[in-house]
């Protein structure tokens, strides 16, 4: 079957009506961690699933029967005061070959998950986000494929913050 332009042109639009509800982002972006006030960079990992933020000395405890935790940033020295928040799951990542550690007997990490409203480019998203000690990592957060899709991004990997400064004119978690 052989299609005309025109014909051609009816199929495409579809997809192309899709395309214009997403937002292009880079391979690294600007962002706002609106709860803790604090401007970041990250970057945008289509390969991760789940979004990590770099956290030093986290502790579970309880606070009124619920779970929470407590973390300080492992950004910079200058983070010195702790962040509480309540506990949202634990997670289980899988270790790299090189991280497994036969006397665990485990080839998973146990990470804690807390839900935080991050703000990119004119877009702000409650998403959830482990908190593991990225201190060694050049970006402080790693926002995966799960946090992608509530932001409804297109990584374009040759781009470098194309959202700009964030903004955080929008909540459309509400219209989710």
């Amino acid at each position: 079957m052989r299609l005309t332009p025109f014909a051609l042109i009816l199929c495409l639009l579809p997809g192309l009506s899709l395309a214009t509800t997403k937002t292009i982002y880079g391979l690294n972006e600007h962002t706002l961690l609106a709860g803790i006030d604090l401007r970041v960079a990250a970057k945008l990992d289509t390969g991760a699933k789940t979004a990590s933020l770099s956290a030093r000395d986290i502790e579970r405890f309880k606070r009124d029967d619920e779970s929470w935790v407590r973390f300080y940033l492992a950004i910079d020295e200058a983070h010195a005061h702790p962040i509480e928040r309540p506990l949202a799951r634990i997670s289980k990542i899988k270790r790299r070959s090189g991280d497994f550690d036969p006397a665990e007997d485990k080839n998973y990490t146990a990470r804690p998950v807390i839900e935080l409203a991050v703000c990119m480019g004119q877009a702000r998203r409650y998403i959830e986000v482990n908190l593991t000690d990225r201190s060694d990592f050049q970006y402080p957060l790693l926002i995966g494929s799960d946090a992608l899709k509530h932001f409804g991004a297109l990584v374009d990997p040759s781009l470098k913050y194309a959202a700009g400064n964030p903004g955080c004119a929008t909540d459309a978690n509400s219209a989710e």
